[in-house]
């Protein structure tokens, strides 16, 4: 890596100042930054230094950008000597800065190293027609066509010994050179043949939808030609499952069935009753509809907060019953009436805590606002239900809810309206599991049968 010292002081300037037109510009950039944050511009400023300079930076200019910004003078030198941007020494008219970093050693790099070594001698040593220095810095990221240099404000790419040596030799005799790729590939495409995107049914449009067909019953045309074609004969002699349908099964026998009812949130049946319902469905649905013993489709958390309003409300009412409280009021399910509720209760929390100690305890505050749920010592046979699958429920709040002793779906389904207030109080975010509705989704949740 570069060695960051200022140049010695026999080579040092006496004093430096801005041309009166890069003042001006210096001016400029300070601007842009607001009052107190003037030390943003010291790099911009510190490059303009190094231009006028004639390239390198000297501790004067350092110390002039430094009190242009109101900086300690050791806070600008910190950035100077960070930066291989900045040259601390004086260099040739063609500053070569060489990357060094994984990409272009392994590409080539230290080949370049040994002839800059050859030709020029150690790094920071100007030639002695005044042409070239050079130095090794870090990554300048080009690394795509490694191994590369920075010469001067361009990038050289793709290099080799014999390509950087044409390249200084033209550089110094002024003629003109190619900035970029020294090979002619164009930006970062493959080095050799270039076999990428040429398939000409990635354009002709023939492969547009062709994904789809993998999933879904159709009698359309084939795809045309090549991949998309091979993708439909794949496609016909593995097909896939079709997407469930989202409809619902028709007919009074199929639409009260004991595997309905149990969607709804009443008590989970037995196998033998599963059975009996599906006999009595298949014998009444007509050809086409949706069978009760298909999975019901949950697409997305709002699906499940609706299909899970019913069950949700039955199981808060028969809880409450069973402890002698006052059934809990049903939740609700349009938007604007979930967030009004949440906002009601987020000011009535927020007034029983406004009465507490700044000091108190996440337990003190939602003891304030309602009851904590009656928690389980380990959870049942089979283990915890996924938690995380209802909406707002991640790894972190499963966790606390664990130490709650809350490990199923039924549980939360079962809250009462003190017990969400408690539990939303506890986890810091009043109002959020009436927003996202838990209980609705833990209710359908726990009325499908576990994987």
């Amino acid at each position: 890596m570069a060695n960051r010292r200022l140049a010695p002081a026999a080579e040092q300037p006496q004093s430096f100042a801005f041309s009166p037109e890069n003042a001006e510009w210096a001016k400029g950039q300070i601007a842009k930054y607001p009052e107190g944050r003037q030390a943003s511009a010291v790099i911009p400023l510190l490059w303009k230094a190094q231009e006028q300079n004639g390239g390198w930076l000297p501790q004067k200019a350092i110390e002039a950008v430094a009190d242009e910004l109101g900086m300690p003078h050791i806070r600008v030198l910190e950035v100077a000597t960070f930066y291989t941007m900045f040259a601390l020494e004086p260099v040739g008219r063609f500053w070569i800065q060489l990357c060094g970093t994984v990409p272009c050693d392994s590409c080539g790099a230290r080949e370049l190293k040994d002839y800059l070594h050859k030709r020029l001698g150690a790094p920071g040593h100007v030639s002695a027609d005044g042409n070239f220095s050079w130095l090794e810095v870090e990554c300048l990221g080009a690394c795509c066509n490694a191994p590369m240099a920075q010469i001067n404000q361009d990038y050289y790419e793709d290099l080799n010994p014999e390509l950087l040596g044409k390249l200084m030799d033209d550089l110094a005799a002024g003629r003109p050179v190619k900035v970029g790729s020294q090979i002619g590939r164009t930006s970062s495409e493959p080095k050799d043949a270039v076999n990428t995107l040429t398939d000409p049914t990635l354009f002709d449009g023939s492969r547009v939808g062709a994904w789809r067909k993998r999933f879904e019953e159709t009698g359309s045309e084939p795809a045309s030609t090549g991949e998309a074609a091979s993708s439909e004969q794949r496609a016909a002699a593995d097909p896939k499952p079709a997407r469930p349908s989202a409809g619902r099964a028709v007919g009074t026998a199929a639409m009260d069935t004991p595997v309905q009812r149990s969607a709804a949130g009443q008590a989970p049946v037995s196998a033998e009753d599963r059975k009996a319902a599906s006999d009595e469905t298949v014998s009444t649905a007509k050809e086409g509809e949706v069978r009760p013993t298909d999975p019901p489709k949950l697409d997305a958390p709002a699906e499940i907060v609706a299909k899970g309003e019913a069950a949700g409300a039955e199981a808060g009412h028969q809880s409450a019953l069973t402890r002698g409280e006052t059934p809990p009021q049903p939740v609700v399910s349009g938007a604007s009436e979930g967030v009004e509720a949440a906002e009601t209760e987020e000011a009535r929390i927020a007034k029983a805590l406004s009465a507490l100690p700044k000091d108190a305890s996440p337990e003190q505050k939602a003891d304030a606002v309602g009851r904590r749920p009656a928690g389980l010592d380990a959870a049942r046979a089979g283990g915890p239900d996924a938690l995380t699958k209802v909406k707002g429920i991640g790894p972190g709040n499963e966790a606390r809810l664990h130490a709650l002793g809350i490990y199923h779906f039924d549980q939360i389904a079962g809250w009462s309206r003190d017990e969400v207030a408690w539990v939303g109080t506890y986890l810091a975010f009043p109002g959020r599991i009436d927003r996202e509705g838990w209980v609705a989704q833990a209710a359908a949740l726990a009325s499908q049968p576990k994987q």
